[in-house]
């Protein structure tokens, strides 16, 4: 066996899990901060979801599920129109970020995280990428 799938075994990325403490702090975070859509909400089973347009995040109370509460370290950037403005938007609501907005030359990025900890990013990809070979 090589330790290589199958083709095709993996169709995709059904949602991304973010550790909570406390549920309905992050629904707030999550739904009325960031603005994005509650698609799924069990308080009974220690979760909420939240679609960003092309990736489902899924705010659940590890500890409250018997797994260990890790905050994500790896930011999920969120693709916006506008990362100054988006950033001035959260920053009028309390939001922290983590320096200024970095400018990669093809993109902006701003570093920021959830209550949690979570490691969240804006991003605006504003330069074509560069095709690999």
């Amino acid at each position: 066996m090589t330790g290589e799938a199958p083709l095709g075994l993996v169709r995709g990325v059904d949602f991304v899990p973010l550790s909570t403490r406390d549920l309905e702090r992050s629904v707030a975070f999550y739904g009325s901060t960031l603005g994005l859509h509650r698609s799924g909400y069990r308080p009974d089973r220690n979760f909420a979801e939240f679609e960003t347009g092309n990736l489902t995040l899924n705010v659940m109370n590890a500890e409250a599920m018997g797994l260990e509460h890790h905050a994500s370290r790896s930011p999920i950037a969120l693709r916006v129109d506008d990362v100054p403005a988006a950033r001035a938007n959260l920053e009028a609501g309390g939001v922290v970020f983590a320096g200024e907005i970095f400018d990669t030359g093809v993109c902006h990025m701003a570093f920021f995280a959830d209550p949690d900890g979570n490691a969240l990013m804006l991003h605006h990809r504003y330069a074509p990428r560069i095709p690999e070979g």
